[in-house]
């Protein structure tokens, strides 16, 4: 018997109702450990998204707010004329409209599961008003929030990028990895010592702000039971380890975003061809709000078949990329979160709503697997794909992206372990297991290339014997670079200048030459080596990889002397004491470089010292076994609030520096029997 529509109606009326209704905070533990980690208990997945958004918006609610101000306009209310351009951008892409176009892709529970995390977001807003960024920015709806998500992937895939491009009138670079970097890596138990597989998580990140890791673990009754690390806002975890498996992400560089010149109409500005017809642009004015200017400044976005289009004054220029063309991305970072084994897993993969990152992934059933994951366009042949490419015709405006089936995995291979630095996924393992580069459209431009990280991790890494977890740990931590660099400029030629005859500088060549590569805090080859390399990475920044010419060399040791001398009054500094880990109004010295396993990259501080702004960011290690929970060792740069007047502002900074790890768990007995604090999130 069929049901009738007004039975339909009142079903679907009190399914609304009860999405509405208000979560008790009494049914939600927050547990904080020693090092005030946030572990969440409560019997429902939406609960367990309330007291999560409460947790972190008691560790950083500032960082979560900038997630938000664009969905309001309110970026450059705050943070003035760059955040307009914030403003402006969220509009541009539309993010609001495909949030509501795309609302019905979402699965019903995800969407219960973000009505607990939002309802948080707003009575922690109403209660901590003193915290709030802007007064109009809360409460924000549901819709509100899953549109700011769009944005910050939108501009994840290099949105942003697009857009400076654009607005310079240039072209789009040749494919360049940012030396920042990731690590991410899984051995299989026939490979380890202990008959264990293990799994490296590892992305660097900025070390504060939106984009820096939060580690909390999130428990309910109804499969949820993940530890990881998460971005400011974010309602789960996104990436990390549940009680069978884990998963790491790195960013990946392949070809995902278009640019597109348009053909317009010399009798009408607002019209472009497209296969042989005038098609009119569509045009709407924003208004932007900018810090300490009392009126809203007008400006014109423009929108094409090819999406968000931007003028400069060569014409006109659309951008596309899958980015902001769906919007389920934390939907399947929540199935992730509760898959129980690998079909699960690559069937929340399946979804290909996560528009981006390479994905290394180990579980307890022996298996490991590595996917270079993106929404990747199926494009057509004949044309540059990574310039800018005719606005003018359907033959270069892709609809559809690559099956996942189609895009370069692992799984198991017979070498037992599989890798990834951000380098190309067809470096991913043993040479004999590689996937072959030419098995792949040259259309969708993947990654291939070295770096440093990757080949230092193959001369670490035991080919012929199983791998201690003492070692997995080792290569981690490692600040030495490999004995061929991957620079692209050719440093290495720098090591063979005479120091005999530059007499004013000789000091810094010999023990630049003696340098035995590696990055610790007590070397002096190495503070040489990084003011080397900043300047040379700003001489040479955007240019093909070339070898130093002598000239150029000498140019750089000068420059390296006369930096030392002018702010240190001598030569012979050690990287520590060049380079600081500052939080609050404490430094310590801090060893690593960009592109190191161990890495940090830094901006000019006072007196001529470096302050690491990004690096390690948080680290896990996890062993899977069949019969017990994994084993899981985490450090954070820093620690787990960004308040300076919280003991865990800065409780990790000297177990990071020491390469020391805290343990972690799943076992919620554990977790209360060494609970530090107990509480309910009002």
């Amino acid at each position: 018997m069929k049901p009738s529509f007004f039975l339909l109606v009142s079903l679907l009326f009190i399914a609304n109702l009860f999405s509405q209704t208000p979560i008790n905070p009494t049914r939600i533990d927050i547990v904080r450990d020693s090092f005030g980690v946030p572990h969440i208990f409560a019997k429902t997945d939406p609960e367990v998204a309330y007291g999560l958004a409460w947790a972190e918006a008691e560790d950083e609610f500032g960082s979560m707010q900038q997630l938000l101000l664009p969905v309001k306009g309110l970026m450059g209310k705050v943070l003035g004329k760059q955040g307009a351009a914030g403003d402006y951008a969220f509009a541009l892409f539309r993010c609001k409209e495909i949030t509501e176009e795309k609302w019905n892709t979402l699965s019903p529970a995800f969407i219960q599961y973000i009505t607990g995390y939002v309802q948080a977001l707003n009575h922690y807003a109403a209660t901590h008003k003193s915290e709030v960024l802007n007064k109009n920015l809360f409460p924000i709806t549901i819709k509100e929030y899953i549109s700011s998500s769009v944005f910050a992937l939108t501009i994840f895939n290099g949105g942003d990028g697009a857009l400076k491009r654009i607005f310079s009138n240039t072209e789009p670079p040749a494919p360049e990895y940012n030396k920042k970097g990731s690590n991410s890596a899984a051995v299989l138990n026939t490979k380890t010592t202990t008959g264990e597989s293990f799994l490296l998580i590892n992305a660097h990140q900025p070390n504060t702000g939106p984009q820096a890791f939060y580690e909390a673990h999130i428990r309910s009754e109804e499969g949820l039971n993940v530890l990881g690390g998460l971005l400011a806002g974010a309602p789960c975890i996104l990436h990390g380890v549940n009680e069978n498996l884990g998963w790491a992400h790195t960013v990946n560089y392949c070809d995902r975003i278009d640019e597109y010149q348009l053909q317009m109409n010399p009798d009408n500005d607002m019209q472009y061809m497209f296969d042989g017809q005038w098609t009119n642009l569509e045009v709407k004015t924003v208004k932007l709000g900018i810090k300490g200017i009392p009126i809203k400044i007008k400006r014109k976005i423009y929108w094409s078949k090819y999406g968000a289009t931007m003028k400069n004054k060569t014409g006109f220029y659309s951008i596309r990329l899958g980015a902001n063309m769906k919007i389920g991305a934390l939907d399947q970072w929540y199935q992730m979160d509760k898959a129980k084994n690998y079909t699960e897993f690559y069937a929340a993969l399946s979804k290909q709503e996560l528009s981006m990152f390479n994905i290394m992934y180990a579980d307890k059933h022996d298996t490991i697997f590595y996917i270079n994951n993106a929404a990747m366009p199926v494009r057509n042949e004949g044309y540059k794909w990574t310039g800018t490419v005719p606005g003018n015709t359907s033959k270069t405006l892709w609809t559809n992206f690559r099956k996942l089936s189609e895009l370069p995995q692992y799984i198991n291979p017979k070498s037992g372990f599989l890798f990834n630095t951000n380098h190309s996924s067809f470096l991913a393992t043993a040479p004999e297991d590689n996937l072959k580069f030419a098995s792949y459209p040259k259309e969708d431009n993947w990654e291939n290339y070295s770096l440093n990280r990757n080949v230092r991790f193959m001369e670490l890494f035991p080919q012929n014997e199983k791998l201690s977890y003492e070692k997995f740990k080792s290569i981690k931590f490692d600040q030495q670079l490999p004995a061929i660099l991957q620079y692209n400029f050719n440093i290495d030629s720098m090591f063979f200048l005479n120091e005999n005859e530059y007499p004013q500088y000789a000091s810094i060549i010999s023990t630049f030459k003696n340098w035995d590569k590696k990055g610790n805090t007590e070397s002096k080859g190495a503070a040489i080596f990084l003011l080397s390399y900043e300047y040379l990475k700003k001489k040479f920044q955007g240019k093909s990889k070339r070898k130093i010419t002598k000239g150029e060399a000498d140019e750089t040791f000068e420059y390296v002397n006369n930096y030392m001398q002018t702010n240190f009054g001598r030569t012979d500094i050690a990287l520590g004491d060049l380079q600081k880990l500052v939080r609050g109004n404490r430094e310590y010295s801090l060893g690593g470089f960009p592109d190191v396993l161990s890495p940090q990259w830094t901006e000019p501080m006072k007196n001529g010292r470096l302050k690491s702004i990004g690096g390690d960011g948080l680290i896990m290690f996890v062993r899977f076994s069949k019969d017990s929970l994994p084993k899981i060792e985490t450090i954070n740069m820093y620690g787990a609030s960004s308040h300076p007047e919280s003991k865990h502002f800065d409780d990790q900074v000297e177990m990071y520096l020491q390469q020391k790890t805290k343990p972690m768990t799943l076992d919620k007995q554990e977790v209360y029997k060494n609970a530090v604090k107990i509480y309910h999130p009002e």
